[in-house]
């Protein structure tokens, strides 16, 4: 079973960084693809990032690309978002999420999510 938990929000000032790790206490990562996606305030879930169950293959959201890098070691069945340049509106729920089939960046591909962790970037 697949039990996503999220970690490393918080405030950061503008151009500042952040690291989001998501660890799977099912120990079964490493079988999925996995995604990220945001949601802020009054608006959808969107995607941000995605990274193939080997890591070989990433898709990023345009409005993150060169500023954010997904990663994961599937010996630790953990996957990291590393967020550079942030922007205040980057501030958002950011979920962790596991899936395998369709597309990479579609919610609707994925099966398991975790619970969130806030991120706030102060101006």
């Amino acid at each position: 079973q697949v039990q996503l938990v999220e970690s490393g929000g918080g405030l950061v000032q503008a151009g500042g960084s952040l690291r989001l790790s998501c660890a799977d206490s099912g120990r079964t990562v490493s079988n999925y693809h996995m995604g990220w996606f945001r949601q802020a305030p009054g608006k959808e879930r969107e995607f941000v990032a995605a990274i193939s169950w080997s890591g070989s293959v990433t898709y990023y959201a345009d409005s993150v690309k060169a500023r954010f890098t997904i990663s994961r070691n599937n010996a630790k069945n953990t996957v990291y978002l590393q967020m550079n340049s942030l922007k205040p509106e980057d501030t958002a729920v950011y979920y962790c999420a596991a899936g395998n089939r369709g597309d990479y960046r579609d919610l609707r591909s994925y099966d398991y999510w975790g619970q969130g962790t806030q991120v706030t970037v102060s101006s």
